[in-house]
């Protein structure tokens, strides 16, 4: 399961799925897959969700198990891009050695970099194996309150 502690987090909150469900615009069963693993949270949920209750998405990921509090993020495409650059170049790593790692190509993960595209979730999730020192709060831009 790669959002590891999101029933954690709903349950802490005494919410109900169906509460999640709607306050996220999605069904009983979307939230229920995300909790059991079937399904992957769409980030601009999962950073919704966290919006809400100002929980850290390093800590939703399981990256942590300090629930750091943060100031609510909006997607900047291109701080993310530029950040995802240079923690890959940090590591000394190509665009075609991270693409391999991800499964995917290395045009595909260039318009990342670029901010063409929001990274996907299990992306993140699996750039927080390879990189050290790695947080999805810090390569979204998000700012501690």
């Amino acid at each position: 399961m790669i959002v590891k502690n999101l029933r954690y987090c709903r349950e802490n909150l005494e919410l109900k799925q169906k509460e999640i469900a709607e306050i996220l615009g999605v069904t009983y069963s979307t939230v229920s897959g995300w909790e059991t693993g079937k399904d992957t949270v769409p980030l601009k949920k999962l950073i919704e969700f966290a919006n809400i209750y100002n929980l850290s998405l390093d800590y939703l990921f399981g990256l942590t198990n300090n629930n750091e509090k943060y100031k609510p993020l909006t997607i900047d495409l291109k701080e993310v891009g530029k950040n995802l650059k240079n923690i890959r170049i940090k590591n000394k790593k190509t665009q075609s050695e991270i693409a391999d790692i991800l499964n995917t190509s290395q045009s595909a993960y260039a318009h990342y970099e670029n901010a063409i595209y929001l990274i996907p979730t299990s992306f993140l999730f699996n750039l927080s194996k390879i990189y050290k020192d790695f947080s999805i709060d810090e390569i979204l831009g998000r700012e501690k309150n």
